[in-house]
């Protein structure tokens, strides 16, 4: 499978709507929901007139809203005890800035699962006493994650302003600072806005998320944005738009002003930028994406491959495990065997993977390696047990990296080890399972480099 290059081959916003689909998941949301948002905010936008400039800001700052999601899944794993994924998806129907039934509802399914009801009952309350305080970490880590992440794919001081205000209220009652009415940016009123309306919409229905929208009008939301979404509750071609399987053909032609084409560097820094995201999901692979990267660059360059393949590898590695923000906290910070059950919902990451870069034009074959990453030479790997025959050697390069830093790396169920130890486990793998030509090129690589550690920091500076 050749490399090919891609600048000027394909728009910003086709990479960009894609990848938001990956952040839909960390956020337990089925894919589409940042697209969805999108649509809604851009008519609102339309509805109050705003310049195209402000359009521009709010249409990728709607697409990357949730890129800061994954930084809060361990705290909220943390605090709850339970599924990260499930929280969030059901958090977002609940109004947790009042006591309710539903409120008390929402705990006792989330809190501590399987235990006794007596000490979900004692968690609950001391929750309660500890709603600020957890709510402005949890919350304040996504937003200040979220703004950091937009600037470092190059979008406007606007566009990650909006993001990091995403979560304050009109009432003040918000997070991470408490602002208030127009201290809050425009941008981030209209987004908190379309997203709690597309979440009610989809989960729901119309009717119920514009009744949820006026009701927190004055308290949640801006009046005057308010005002705008009842005018659009009987806008029948734009809710089509949202609930359509085309949803995102529909955003890329709302694309405000010329298409953007996406350069080699602004795909490079979306790729680090994404591989950030991916390793903040747990503290256990805080460096992992950058370093499979750092290690597949190894291998390929002693290989002799092409500076264009190198490339599309390196993008690869930093991408394989997009699909793991699928995968909750509970399972992956589980100290002993994964169940059955939890073995087949992790197998499901890179099937994840391959579906949302499929999506953008000109990543196929990146797709399918980074897909890859867990198939053996022997077809015992997973997801589609691929032989040695339908692996070609980018894929293979990927498989071996990705290997031998999960090796070197701590685990909840083990410490890392070092790199002659993790040789040696990985050649009696070698060639049946694990290619050998590539194994032999990172151990000549490596031989006399850096420690582990200096590795990954080489990493992160790439």
């Amino acid at each position: 499978m050749p490399a090919s290059r891609t600048s000027g081959t394909i728009r910003l916003s086709n990479v960009v709507s894609a990848l938001s689909a990956a952040l839909d998941l960390t956020e337990g949301q089925p894919m589409g929901h940042a697209i969805r948002s999108c649509v809604l905010g851009m008519r609102i936008a339309e509805e109050m007139r705003l310049s195209q400039q402000e359009c521009s800001d709010l249409y990728y700052a709607s697409l990357l809203k949730d890129s800061g999601c994954s930084s809060n899944s361990a705290r909220m794993h943390q605090i709850m005890e339970g599924d990260d994924l499930q929280t969030k998806r059901e958090v977002k129907f609940e109004d947790w800035t009042r006591p309710s039934v539903s409120g008390l509802r929402f705990l006792l399914r989330n809190v501590l699962p399987g235990k006794s009801l007596l000490r979900r009952l004692i968690k609950s309350a001391h929750l309660g006493v500890q709603q600020k305080r957890n709510n402005a970490a949890v919350i304040g880590a996504r937003c200040e994650r979220g703004a950091e992440i937009a600037r470092k794919v190059g979008m406007t001081e606007a566009a990650a302003e909006a993001i990091r205000r995403l979560d304050e209220h009109w009432n003040g009652g918000g997070y991470p600072q408490g602002l208030k009415g127009e201290e809050i940016p425009l941008l981030a009123r209209i987004m908190n806005v379309a997203q709690t309306l597309e979440v009610f919409a989809t989960g729901r229905n119309i009717a119920e998320g514009v009744a949820v929208i006026s009701e927190r009008s004055g308290r949640w939301f801006d009046p005057e944005v308010v005002r705008a979404v009842r005018s659009l509750e009987r806008d029948e071609s734009l809710w089509q738009k949202v609930f359509s399987l085309e949803a995102r053909e529909h955003v890329l032609q709302m694309e405000p002003g010329t298409a953007i084409p996406a350069s080699e560097e602004q795909i490079d820094r979306l790729c680090h930028a994404f591989a950030e995201v991916i390793d903040a999901k747990s503290p256990y692979t805080y460096s992992h994406s950058l370093g499979v990267a750092a290690v597949a660059v190894d291998i390929a360059e002693g290989l002799s491959l092409a500076p264009e393949t190198i490339t599309m590898i390196r993008r690869a590695a930093l991408l394989h495990d997009l699909g793991k923000l699928s995968v909750s906290n509970a399972i992956l910070e589980k100290p002993g065997k994964l169940t059955e059950q939890e073995w087949e919902v992790m197998k499901t990451h890179p099937v994840y993977t391959r579906i949302i870069l499929r999506m953008i034009a000109g990543f196929e074959n990146l797709a399918f390696v980074a897909g890859a990453h867990h198939e053996r030479l022997d077809g015992r790997g997973y997801p589609d047990g691929l032989t040695a025959r339908q692996l070609p050697l980018t894929a293979r390069i990927i498989c071996v990296a990705d290997v031998y830093q999960a090796l070197t790396e701590k685990r909840p169920y083990r410490d890392g080890q070092p790199a002659e130890v993790v040789f040696g486990i990985m050649g009696k793998e070698a060639p049946s399972c694990l290619d050998g030509d590539c194994l032999d090129a990172l151990k000549r690589k490596r031989a006399g480099s850096p420690a582990d550690s200096e590795v990954r920091a080489r990493a992160a500076r790439a």
